[in-house]
């Protein structure tokens, strides 16, 4: 258990029992003495075989609901009595936002209305005493980049996707009922997660997915856009570095110092697939319970055989890179995982963990391709 950096306190973390949420309340349960109500709504990408190792710990609440019920999440901070709300309850696949954006903008902007007023709320009935309201959000907010720029927490706003665009709205909310009404507020905004409990759209869970069962690896494009790649257990440290010491009416971006184009990442997973599992073996070298493989008849010397670029996403952000010299400046914090150590420990978790991928399969996730505009008739 770390030392507490702050004193015992009362967490309502909302989308925890999403990727980002889901790591965040394990960090808070096992390593610290705080308590923790997650209010999820539990759509498609949320799985509460996430947060089954808490179940008996009497200091995690699980709550099913929606953050758009202003009644049920009024009712919530009047019974919990947070000192800190972590709010990560978003729609957060740019594909989606592509093929349906309505589902963003209601969950994004208006559920982060429904929290801030709520919020504002319940702070006002507390006399204005010790309260802090942590708004989680994306590089994505920023734009594209060139070849050599970084984000920093100047840099200005400039959405490419419903997605990136509903987040950028919920940010400026967030910075709007700090200055208007004074609500004590931080924001984060994080370069690309990655680790155990990945919910399969995204890219990396989805290439290990894929390769396993001999399906096509699906490259966008040319393989060329860049991301900064963020182990997703340096972000649930870096989350409780900004609500134990951060500035209130803050900024601080997070990213993970690991710029790499796509088209490498699906390399680097191919190569150690092809160590941990050689093709053609279809097992482990030490023959450990391993994800089940789906029987397939397609003989290949290395998962890199596999590799199939695909039409591009539209209006596909060139590149993110995240200037995190702030938050190490002001608040000591820096990635303590470099991504070859993590990719491979995130690999590793994948396929020892065959049930909670099954638990995606029951959801009749297949994996498919989203986001390509249907052609005009």
């Amino acid at each position: 258990m770390i030392n507490n950096l702050i004193s015992k306190k009362n967490f309502i973390i909302t989308g925890g029992a999403g990727f980002i949420g889901s790591s965040i309340i394990r960090f808070l349960i096992n390593e610290t003495e705080h308590k923790v109500l997650n209010l999820d709504k539990l759509t498609y990408a949320s799985n509460l075989e996430s947060l089954k190792i808490l179940n008996d710990n009497p200091r995690y609440e699980f709550v099913q609901g929606d953050i758009c019920n202003q009644k049920l999440v009024s009712q919530l901070f009047d019974r919990f009595k947070p000192d800190i709300v972590m709010h990560l309850a978003a729609e957060s696949h740019v594909d989606r936002s592509i093929e349906g954006p309505t589902d963003f903008i209601q969950t994004n902007v208006i559920g982060t209305l429904v929290m801030l007023e709520c919020a504002r709320k319940y702070w006002n009935n507390l006399d204005k005493k010790n309260f802090l309201f942590h708004h989680i959000s994306t590089d994505e907010v920023y734009g594209s980049l060139n070849e050599t720029d970084l984000f920093t927490e100047q840099s200005n706003y400039d959405p490419s996707s419903p997605y990136s665009a509903s987040k950028a709205s919920s940010d400026h909310l967030v910075r709007a009922w700090h200055r208007t009404y004074g609500l004590p507020i931080v924001i984060t905004n994080c370069s690309n997660n990655y680790g155990p409990y990945q919910f399969p759209e995204k890219l990396i869970p989805l290439i290990i997915l894929n390769a396993l069962e001999r399906k096509p690896l699906p490259v966008y494009g040319s393989g060329q856009n860049i991301r900064d790649w963020l182990f997703v257990e340096d972000h649930a440290n870096a989350l409780y570095s900004v609500v134990s010491k951060g500035k209130i009416g803050e900024t601080y971006n997070i990213g993970g110092r690991n710029e790499k184009t796509n088209l490498e990442v699906v390399n680097i997973i191919c190569e150690i697939l092809d160590e941990l599992i050689p093709p053609n073996l279809n097992k482990k070298k030490n023959n450990q319970k391993i994800y089940r493989l789906k029987s397939s008849k397609k003989s290949i010397l290395s998962y890199k055989d596999l590799i199939t670029f695909v039409k591009d996403r539209p209006g596909h952000d060139f590149r993110y890179a995240i200037d995190a010299s702030k938050i190490k400046k002001e608040l000591n914090w820096a990635p303590k995982h470099s991504f070859k150590t993590a990719i491979k420990k995130t690999i590793e978790w994948y396929l020892n963990n065959p049930n909670w991928c099954k638990s995606i399969e029951d959801k009749n996730y297949q994996r498919k391709r989203l986001g390509l505009m249907s052609k005009k008739k």
